[in-house]
């Protein structure tokens, strides 16, 4: 039976924090319905097999180099990698990692990325103290439900005010995991949650450089900090989300406390949660997949293509307008570039977004041929594309929902492909292919420890 945390509290603009870490604390994991679990897994999963594949990133190299001098006991890992740090180091590290590809997972209602803030705070914990599979299932649900229901109460005015909601709410579900796996009271998980509120990061301003993937990375650590924190005593508002001069009404002009509050243990945001089939901003999908699919159904090259006409929905040229990207992460911004790209090579992966990728002659001739219109009709997981061939033919595609959105999700099959493809030439073939196991039973796995271990290469 689901467990409604409301007991003998109600929903008012006054307790909004409090009900929060009232259904997070006494939340059981048999509360969790079946498919909320298993999606949890997914989550899992595309979060480490991001995280593992994008370890030698330079982004990661500069953050161990930077950081290792200062850094604590070794206790957990960085992962992909030999090196080992404190939790809270590890966890800033493996959030900018399983971020910096722009591939991991999305919450389409709010585009937080959910699992980078929460799993990179939990799975450095889990290295720390005994975490049973259960246990790390269960807090990984509750932290992803807390940030996207935060998120959900400002969207879309918090993120239209340029704040990067993956940092700026994620900080909210490490805080909960984090408090959850540590056990803390009701009073100490407001704590959590009041000291998590002080903590927001991420500005929009940082898309297409290193710092995009250190929000996520300092959300988890912010989050951990806050919940260690609150677990000794630290006290802190305990309206911090609510508050007139809280969290919600300083970064945003709209609130609506129901989101956060209502059906808590019955309606699961963490359903909602995607995974991304391209490794850029998720409003480039539709027109990589409309574009992937015009070249396969008419044996197009780029020499044959006289212009493409891209009608999109008006986030797509907000977020990603960036005609001539000079870096691999600058492409990721970039729907002419992805377009580009899905026309000449057929897919959209971590290769399409290198540096040498975006400035690669044939790619920018024809990145230069595409135009993109706003058209207010256009859904965010749809395009209108029409391509102009060189002899004046015209081919049209209409996306009404692209591959990894809601309506056509990505299978464990696909997850799996992913997965490898990212882990296996950072492990190997046997030891990936361990680690992915390991993955998909994660729910039965006595410590988490042991699948941390397999994340690192074999000696």
């Amino acid at each position: 039976m689901a467990h409604n945390i409301a007991d003998n509290a109600t929903s008012t603009t006054n307790d909004v924090t409090r009900t929060l870490a009232r259904y997070i604390v006494n939340a059981k994991p048999g509360d969790l319905p079946a498919p909320v679990r298993d999606h949890a897994v997914r989550t899992f999963l595309n979060w480490l097999g991001c995280a593992v594949g994008s370890c030698q990133h330079e982004a990661v190299d500069i953050a161990i180099k930077t950081l290792t001098p200062f850094a604590g006991a070794a206790q957990a890992s960085i992962l992909g990698r030999s090196e080992r740090s404190d939790i809270f180091t590890a966890a800033l590290v493996n959030g900018i990692s399983s971020h910096v590809f722009d591939f991991d997972d999305t919450h389409l209602k709010t585009v937080i990325h959910p699992a980078g803030p929460v799993a990179s705070a939990i799975f450095a914990l889990a290295e720390y103290r005994p975490v049973s599979g259960a246990e790390f299932v269960h807090a990984l649900a509750l932290g992803v439900e807390a940030e996207c229901r935060i998120g959900n109460a400002v969207y879309p005015d918090h993120y239209d005010r340029g704040w990067h909601i993956t940092g700026s709410a994620g900080v909210f579900g490490a805080a909960a995991a984090v408090g959850k796996l540590l056990g803390l009271d009701e009073e100490k998980m407001v704590w959590a949650l009041g000291i998590a509120a002080s903590q927001p990061v991420g500005l929009r301003e940082q898309f297409g450089t290193m710092t995009k993937s250190f929000h996520p990375g300092r959300a988890a650590q912010n989050g951990m900090t806050a919940a260690f924190l609150a677990a000794q005593g630290f006290t802190s508002s305990e309206q911090g989300i609510e508050a007139k001069r809280g969290w919600a009404n300083v970064t945003s002009t709209k609130q609506d406390y129901t989101e956060i509050t209502e059906g808590l243990g019955e309606r699961h945001e963490s359903l909602l949660n995607s995974y991304k089939p391209f490794a850029c901003g998720i409003v480039i999908h539709p027109a990589i997949d409309g574009c992937i699919q015009l070249r396969n159904e008419h044996k197009l090259t780029a020499e044959k293509i006289a212009r493409i006409d891209l009608k999109v929905h008006p986030l797509v040229l907000e977020l990603t307008g960036k005609r001539t990207p000079k870096l691999g992460l600058e492409g990721k911004f970039s729907v002419f570039h992805s377009a580009a790209v899905a026309i000449i090579d057929g897919r959209a992966g971590e290769n399409q977004y290198s540096d040498a990728a975006v400035v690669d002659p044939k790619t920018v001739k024809l990145r230069d041929s595409i135009d993109a219109v706003v058209d207010h009709s256009i859904a965010a997981d749809s395009v209108h594309i029409t391509v102009t061939l060189t002899d004046g033919a015209k081919l049209e595609k209409f996306i009404e929902h692209a591959i990894g959105s809601k309506d056509r999700p990505m299978n464990n099959e696909h997850l799996a492909v992913k997965f490898t493809d990212l882990v296996e030439p950072i492990l190997g073939v046997a030891r990936t292919a361990e680690l992915l196991k390991a993955c998909w039973d994660v729910q039965s796995a006595p410590n988490l420890a042991q699948v941390a271990a397999l994340s690192r290469p074999a000696r």
